[in-house]
């Protein structure tokens, strides 16, 4: 029996490496070539510039120009299409600096109803191929395909090809899929051949990973990347190198699980049931805002906005924590551990209310406020049996408020700074 090293994305033919650098079914180039494509399961499907992308397939008009997903001038790009990419548009970066590498893109705001409708179509198709889809965001998700051949009629790397096209059949959105043996390198394999991508890593994973900056490990942010770098590990090829015990004794814990990520592996499951770790919104403001009382109204509609989020995902949580972001761009956190968890907007602007007091002491202004809830659980856990008193009266009220703007559109009820007043109760 022949080897399949090489799969057709468009005919789905498979077999030994051909010749050509075309199929030989279709003569499409688009083909996938690994000498263990028939082998590996782990995958990472990553939507392509998710949100720019829904908003050109709803407006054809916009599908050659540069389209910017974000907020207003003061505000952040949320995601930008390729287009816009390649004047030096990034996500995260402040619109003003969009603005001014690429003046004639068209900025729109978000839609966050519409994408998670979107993203819940596409989770549920993933789901129709193994239960084991572990989503990370609302626009990319692992999946585990060992043993489901028989279930799927075909290899996982087949399976993922007709996926990819169904996918950009029935939405018409597109996708990049990263195949490996885990789901770090799969992770990574996702992001090599953007836009409409399908990249391998096997066996040559250390190789590959070797000359990587180190800030391609998960968990390595900007403040753990300067702590490795001064002691003098750049690249992932350093680390690799690296005695173990060295790695540990420097960075504990961590530098166990690096050194075995340096390798290539990673031992983690994809896991359906892992469990969301916050739920947070922010907002930025036209212009700053020094006084307490301007920067309250605009935490009372966060605290509303992820209070839903949490009753709508049944969780509770029990860390309430506040993001300001000062006019010289220096974010500043604040976290507050409650004594029991909640899921109203009643708690979290009490929390959030003290917090900011002790922030506003001064002629300081800030140009973003956000808030979160972290350390969640069930709804529906022990924990909740102890709902009472203010706590129980603020969830029933904001429960029958939900149903209300569910029934009549979001202004049909409008809480306003009476019932904020209400939140020390």
């Amino acid at each position: 029996m022949a080897a399949v090293t090489t799969l057709c994305r468009d005919c789905f033919w498979s077999g030994e490496d051909p010749s050509g650098r075309r199929c030989p079914a279709c003569g499409s180039p688009r083909l996938a070539s690994h000498a263990e494509l028939k082998t590996l399961s782990i995958a990472h499907l990553d939507c392509d510039a998710f949100y720019a992308t829904v908003e050109k397939r709803d407006r054809p008009e916009l599908r050659d120009q540069p389209v910017i997903v974000g907020g207003g001038k003061r505000g952040v790009v949320t995601t930008c299409c390729y287009i816009a990419r390649t004047y030096g548009v990034r996500s995260a970066m402040p619109m003003f600096k969009a603005l001014k590498a690429c003046p004639h893109a068209t900025v729109i705001k978000p839609d966050f109803t519409k994408y998670r409708f979107e993203s819940r179509r596409i989770m549920e198709m993933l789901q129709t191929l193994t239960p084991l889809v572990q989503p990370l965001s609302l626009d990319e998700a692992w999946l585990d395909l060992s043993g489901t051949e028989r279930l799927n009629d075909g290899f996982p790397a087949l399976v993922l090809a007709r996926m990819q096209a169904r996918i950009e059949r029935e939405t018409g959105l597109t996708i990049s899929v990263g195949l490996a043996a885990n789901k770090f390198l799969a992770k990574i394999a996702s992001d090599l051949d953007k836009p409409r991508g399908f990249s391998v890593i096997g066996q040559e994973a250390k190789t590959f990973l070797d000359g990587r900056p180190v800030s391609i490990l998960p968990g390595v942010g900007p403040a753990f990347v300067k702590s490795l770098e001064k002691a003098g590990f750049r690249t992932v090829g350093d680390v690799a190198r690296a005695d173990p015990k060295t790695l540990i004794r420097t960075f504990g814990a961590s530098g166990l699980r690096l050194a075995s990520l340096a390798q290539g592996q990673d031992v983690r499951a994809v896991d359906p049931d892992q469990e969301r770790k916050s739920i947070s919104a922010e907002t930025t403001f036209n212009t700053d805002i020094a006084r307490l009382c301007d920067l309250e109204d605009r935490l009372w509609p966060l605290c509303e906005k992820v209070a839903l989020r949490a009753r709508r995902e049944a969780a509770i949580g029990r860390v309430v924590t506040l993001k300001l972001k000062g006019a010289d761009f220096r974010i500043l956190t604040r976290r507050r551990t409650l004594p029991q968890s909640t899921q109203t907007a009643r708690t979290l602007f009490a929390a959030g209310r003290a917090m900011l007091q002790d922030e506003t002491r001064g002629e300081r202004s800030f140009r973003l406020i956000g808030v979160g809830l972290s350390d969640l659980a069930p709804f529906g856990t022990t924990e909740t049996e102890l709902f009472v008193g203010g706590e129980a009266r603020a969830r029933d009220a904001e429960t029958a408020i939900d149903k209300l703007r569910t029934r009549f559109g979001a202004d049909a009820v409008i809480s306003g700074r009476a019932f904020k007043s209400g939140a020390t109760d």
